[in-house]
């Protein structure tokens, strides 16, 4: 009997230096799970765990050639949305999803790094709230980029629920805001189905750890594998929540600022149980 093919997903981001965040981390993420990545960069960043110092965004041109060609050549699970980096990068993604059909559209509306620099123009911030909320089968904003979309403050959970509302109003199908910032780390989700809208909250302890960076793009990457597996949302966000725990538990510190998670953490773990017992010399 033949094995079932891979699923393959789809990166869109910026390019990483530390690999902590970006298409590099994405692609650890996506290996983590047991799929295959490809990718697509929208940016170039000079960056490094202390923060970014410099975005350099691709030509749109190119980026609507990549995407072609591996529209072409493979047939695509899952699209994870990261970093578009400029409008102009921004209009060229939208523009060709609008077309390509692709299933399973993971959005991380990506506006500022954690260390305060902005990732997004005014034009590609347009483009967020008025085409890609449209075009995404889900979006995961964090708490400041659900209050920039929604243009409202969102600090707690109740606030959480009237901008998903909000949100939904603007064209989201299904929205994941997560506080990971709260003294709880606390997740939402809502979606809306035929009969309404539903939601569900997610919870956990928040893990005291100086390695962070890029949990936003391994959450939203993790659930972009899980729906390409064919998992219901509830189930992907939960099993990428457990992720993203389990690999800033597992992270080791890296560098003079706030270091990456532990992508994949389960490969050493693997590793170090399938490990020989060592042989003591007499």
């Amino acid at each position: 009997m033949a094995a079932a093919p891979t699923p393959v997903v789809l990166t869109i981001g910026g390019f990483d230096p530390s690999s902590g965040a970006g298409v590099t981390a994405d692609i650890k993420t996506i290996a983590a799970h047991g799929c295959y990545g490809v990718a697509c960069i929208t940016a170039l960043t000079v960056q490094s765990t202390a923060g970014v110092r410099r975005v350099s965004p691709i030509a749109p041109e190119v980026i609507t050639e990549t995407l072609a060609e591996l529209a072409s050549d493979i047939e695509i699970a899952a699209v994870h949305i990261g970093m578009l980096g400029s409008g102009q990068a921004a209009r060229a993604v939208a523009d060709f999803l609008a077309t390509a059909n692709f299933p399973n559209i993971v959005l991380d509306p990506v506006v500022k790094s954690s260390s305060g620099a902005d990732l997004l123009d005014k034009q590609g911030l347009e483009l967020l709230t008025r085409t890609f909320l449209k075009l995404a089968t889900i979006i995961t904003p964090n708490l400041d980029e659900a209050a920039l979309l929604t243009r409202s403050r969102v600090t707690n959970l109740d606030q959480m629920r009237l901008a998903a509302a909000k949100l939904h109003e603007l064209g989201a199908t299904a929205v994941v805001v997560t506080g990971g910032h709260l003294d709880k780390a606390i997740d939402l989700l809502s979606f809306t189905t035929a009969v309404g809208t539903q939601q569900e909250v997610f919870t956990a302890e928040k893990q005291p750890s100086n390695s962070t960076h890029g949990t936003g793009c391994a959450f939203s990457t993790a659930i972009a594998c899980h729906l390409a597996q064919g998992r219901g949302l509830p189930e992907a966000v939960l099993l990428a929540k457990a992720y993203v725990k389990a690999a800033i538990m597992n992270a080791h510190p890296l560098g003079r600022g706030v270091g990456p998670v532990h992508h994949l953490y389960r490969m050493h773990q693997l590793r170090r149980r399938s490990s020989p017992d060592p042989v003591e010399k007499h």
